[in-house]
């Protein structure tokens, strides 16, 4: 469930209406997370709450957008909420992986939220291991989108514009029977569960996904969310380059930097 912040101010409410929710699928090399830092830190969004659930591991650290001592000090969790009114955009960003077996009450608890919340749609960021990619798959950019039905109504000929590529379904059982497809995101975590669940649920999703494998992914963040850009406009810009992102003082600690001096 949601609990909004007390110093969050007017935007601290769990009525969203006709925002557009961003959130990550805590998938192959944290691809989506590492992409909604840089949504997050660019757009300097407020935090406006947390996503209390049972599902995830607990963890708790230093504020991951800090930009002085003053600030670096104050507390993050495994899940919250930011908000930016002004560009109806809403995101929830997971810091922690899933406890086993907690896919499914998540996957409802947030669409729960979703519904109570009065957002307009949602867009999930994913990824999805290079190395399983079929024949098919292996051809052009390795970003892939997903609509639900009640989404593809309203969008989906923006896609279509933007020489989008869809996810491809592949054989369920290959070399036995290649007639009969099916949806495989592998390393995707939530994304497939999510996804089916919302078309059933009547909800607007877009997934939006990279091929990638596991190691330095930060460029696979920065292709994920010039990706995002492409169709939101979140930033104004003709060309999509990485200098445009604000990389968040989080990211000096991705490979072993050592520990800020303020924590001690």
């Amino acid at each position: 469930m949601f609990v909004s912040c007390d110093h969050g101010g007017p935007s601290a409410t769990s009525d969203f209406k006709g925002f557009t929710l961003l959130m990550p699928a805590v998938s192959v090399g944290n691809v989506g997370q590492l992409a909604i830092d840089l949504v997050i830190s660019t757009l300097d969004m407020t935090k406006v709450g947390y996503f209390y659930t049972d599902c995830l591991v607990p963890m708790v650290g230093n504020n991951p957008y800090a930009t002085a001592e003053e600030n670096s000090v104050e507390l993050s969790i495994n899940a919250e909420v930011y908000s930016l009114p002004s560009k109806k955009l809403v995101v929830l960003q997971i810091r922690s992986p899933f406890i086993k077996n907690k896919y499914r009450p998540f996957c409802q608890m947030l669409l729960s939220w979703v519904k109570t919340s009065k957002c307009a749609r949602v867009v999930l960021l994913s990824s999805s291991h290079a190395y399983q990619r079929d024949d098919e798959q292996l051809l052009g950019t390795p970003l892939r989108y997903l609509l639900t039905p009640d989404l593809e109504k309203e969008v989906g000929g923006l896609m279509q514009e933007l020489n989008w590529k869809e996810m491809e379904k592949v054989a369920a059982y290959p070399g036995i029977n290649d007639t009969e497809k099916v949806l495989h995101i592998p390393g995707g975590g939530i994304t497939k569960r999510l996804f089916t669940e919302s078309c059933s649920k009547g909800i607007q999703m877009a997934v939006l996904l990279k091929f990638c494998s596991e190691g330095d992914n930060i460029p696979d963040a920065f292709a994920l969310v010039n990706y995002l850009n492409e169709w939101l406009q979140l930033i104004k810009s003709e060309v999509n380059t990485s200098s445009q992102w604000k990389i968040p003082s989080s990211w000096r600690l991705l490979f072993g930097n050592g520990l800020p001096p303020a924590l001690f």
